[in-house]
């Protein structure tokens, strides 16, 4: 379960009253959709109970623990569009969403703990990478769990404007259900043109 101990060290250096972002993102492996970051900065008195790496909640578990950290913590949600990701590439523009995510936080952090081994390139304030961070630091979790609930949010909404692939239960991802609606639907505005199985249906490649 994932702790508050790398908090606490950066408030031993930094003071109790150093504002600390958790920052994770969500839709890197899907062939549809945005992809969405999240900074969130815990109030270290009122951190929500049984926060966890978003993968290892139920659904029901992850809405209720998003509206606790909403109502509890400063939140910032950030998305990089389909075009984007085509023009700049899904890991780069996974890193300017968690920038973006860390920019708009209602007050600037003064610290953040970044999930992943890959710093964004123009944030605002000094900065730690964890690897699997979402399973160790409470506030990487709290950023997870807000990612991946309003992520989901936003394809079920697409998928009831573009039913057939699936959207509403793989979330963009490549599944057997979403590759049937591709060939019997084609290819929608919201595909990821430079990802491999879409540039293939659009130019004829096998």
């Amino acid at each position: 379960m994932p702790n508050f101990e790398h908090e606490q060290k950066i408030f031993t250096s930094l003071g109790t009253s150093a504002r600390i972002a958790g920052v994770d993102e969500v839709g890197r492996g899907p062939w549809a959709g945005p992809v969405t970051a999240c900074a969130v900065v815990l109030d270290p008195d009122n951190i929500p109970e049984g926060l966890d790496d978003s993968k290892k909640l139920s659904a029901k578990k992850r809405d209720a623990l998003y509206i606790q950290i909403c109502a509890t913590a400063d939140v910032s949600i950030a998305h990089v569009s389909v075009t984007e990701i085509d023009k700049i590439n899904i890991l780069q523009a996974s890193l300017l969403a968690m920038e973006t995510a860390v920019a708009g936080l209602a007050k600037p952090a003064d610290f953040a703990l970044i999930d992943g081994n890959k710093t964004p390139n123009n944030l605002s304030c000094s900065s730690k990478t964890i690897i699997k961070g979402d399973a160790k630091s409470l506030s990487i979790a709290a950023a997870s769990i807000v990612a991946k609930v309003t992520r989901d949010q936003m394809m079920v909404a697409l998928s009831q404007q573009f039913p057939g692939y699936g959207w509403e239960t793989n979330a963009g991802y490549g599944t057997k259900q979403h590759q049937e609606g591709l060939k019997s639907l084609g290819v929608t505005t919201h595909h990821r043109r430079s990802f491999k199985p879409i540039h293939n249906i659009l130019y004829g490649k096998n």
